[in-house]
């Protein structure tokens, strides 16, 4: 076999000298050199551009995290605001007019009820007293209700028809009240005359003035749910949003960092490890100020505000229902009527399917023993019902029982009542209905109004501190620090990369 050796001595006639045999190729170590001259020079020019631009994004992010921050917690300010101190207090000042405007009416019948009799010349001067105090405060409830009212259409209507129809009730009262004076009617026995004038006043109230207040309850109550729908949603992706936002900071400031560490042989940057800490800390009080303000959110109206609303409405109904318990005496040709509406408005307050006032009593007080058995029964509906179902806070169980237990005793005492004016003992129902001593109706009235206002008490305080608290997580000073954390963390990222960067020049 003939080398290559040999053949190169055959065609030259001389031998080669090995190491002369296989030489480099022409440029070889020379093109090397320039790549690896190539390949420093492009390191040198990427290195500034990856840690500028990882330093822009950094900064781009540190941004939208305190922008997101700020857009999801001044919303749950703001959501909170609007449900604590207008639309919550509007929608409980409408009932408030409702009840206001009802205890008129009931008062109204009242002094048609005693007559001139010299037996009640102290309970008249009573009820004139508190017939005025309700005028005012109907007044008070209307033109805080028309400022109020100003963003709903609706709602201005049914305001402007009470302030336009109030007028004409309160003359036709006022009628009454003189003809029954000039005709010194017997206790129970109002003149033709006089009866005729409150008919009109009270058919004008409860067909015009009642409903056009409750509409004004309802459409406030609306704005509540829907203020608080909406402010969930916007917490629960807001939340979202902020932790998204807050992880891709973090995430890109240790990019930066491990970039600085890789390229510069630097173990740690003090200064982006602090924005990161920062970042970190800023990332989990915001995720915590938006949990807390959600469940503020919720204690504020689910826990407390659903329970005010329904509490609310119950009085209201329970002074039209207590009204119709004095109409029932004075009017024997509407008494039929008078007694279905009562029956109707005491199913409001505590439903019990199906119940007349023949057993309303004794199934009421068995469905009271078994919710009192076992507290998460509640076998009856109603605004009464609705609050068993919401019980939330320390002594809100029993003043909630205690308003069961009032309620119960009222409904007994009008059925005797109902009993004396059956059996002809007219001057004995109308002593019972309006007197103030203990087992008569007024005075059991009084504690059932008294029991529902401490209820009521207890859920408004719990409201007024639930939202106070997202007042105090939100407030100017919270701005203030997550402003300064924001210009720390910013300053802090330019100066842990300015350094790097001048090695360059």
């Amino acid at each position: 076999m003939t080398t290559t050796t040999e053949r190169r001595t055959a065609t030259s006639g001389q031998e080669v000298p090995p190491e002369e045999a296989e030489p480099a190729p022409p440029g070889a170590l020379a093109r090397l050199g320039l790549r690896v001259r190539t390949a420093t020079g492009r390191a040198h020019r990427t290195t500034p551009r990856l840690v500028r631009g990882l330093t822009a994004l950094s900064l781009a992010a540190l941004l939208g995290l305190g922008a997101t921050a700020t857009a999801v917690l001044v919303g749950a300010r703001d959501g909170t605001d609007a449900i604590g101190h207008r639309a919550a207090p509007q929608a409980t000042r409408a009932a408030d007019l409702y009840f206001a405007l009802s205890d008129m009416d009931a008062q109204a019948a009242n002094l048609l009820l005693v007559g001139a009799d010299p037996d009640y010349t102290t309970l008249r001067k009573q009820t004139l007293d508190t017939y005025e105090r309700r005028r005012a405060q109907a007044d008070d409830d209307l033109q805080q209700a028309a400022q109020a009212a100003t963003d709903d259409p609706a709602g201005q209507r049914a305001v402007q028809l009470v302030l336009g129809r109030l007028g004409s009730y309160e003359a036709l009262v006022a009628r009454a009240q003189l003809l029954e004076e000039q005709a010194g009617s017997p206790a129970g026995q109002p003149s033709q005359a006089a009866l005729e004038a409150y008919r009109q006043a009270t058919d004008l109230l409860r067909r015009q003035l009642l409903p056009a207040a409750d509409q004004v309850t309802v459409a406030n109550d609306a704005s509540v749910e829907r203020v608080y729908r909406q402010q969930r949603e916007d917490l629960g992706s807001g939340w979202w949003w902020l932790l998204a936002v807050g992880l891709l900071a973090l995430v890109v400031l240790l990019g930066l960092q491990r970039v600085l560490a890789v390229r510069y042989r630097r173990v740690v940057n003090p200064a982006l490890a602090a924005v990161t800490l920062l970042t970190g800390a800023a990332l989990v009080t915001g995720l915590h100020l938006v949990g807390s303000a959600e469940d503020h959110l919720v204690t504020a109206k689910r826990n407390a505000y659903d329970s005010v609303i329904a509490l609310s409405r119950a009085r209201a109904v329970a002074y039209d229902m207590n009204a119709d318990e004095s109409r029932y005496l004075i009017d024997p040709t509407r008494a039929v009527a008078y007694e279905q509406t009562f029956l109707e408005q005491t199913q409001a307050i505590a439903r019990i399917d199906g119940a007349t006032l023949a057993d309303y009593d004794a199934r009421l007080a068995d469905a009271a023993r078994r919710h009192r058995a076992d507290h998460a029964a509640v076998p009856f509906g109603g605004y009464l019902g609705s609050e068993l179902r919401n019980i939330t806070f320390a002594g809100e169980q029993e003043a909630a029982e205690r308003v069961l237990d009032t309620f119960q005793q009222y409904q007994t005492t009008d059925r005797r009542i109902r009993e004396l004016r059956g059996a002809g003992k007219l001057k004995e129902a109308v002593t019972l209905n309006t007197g103030l001593s203990k087992g008569q109706s007024n005075y059991d009235f009084e504690q059932l109004g008294d029991a529902i206002g401490d209820t009521i008490a207890i859920n408004a305080t719990a409201m007024d501190r639930a939202v106070a608290a997202t007042d105090g997580d939100l407030d100017g000073t919270t701005a203030a620090l997550a402003a300064g954390a924001l210009a720390v963390a910013l300053g802090l990222t330019a100066a842990g990369v300015r350094p790097r960067l001048r090695e360059y020049r």
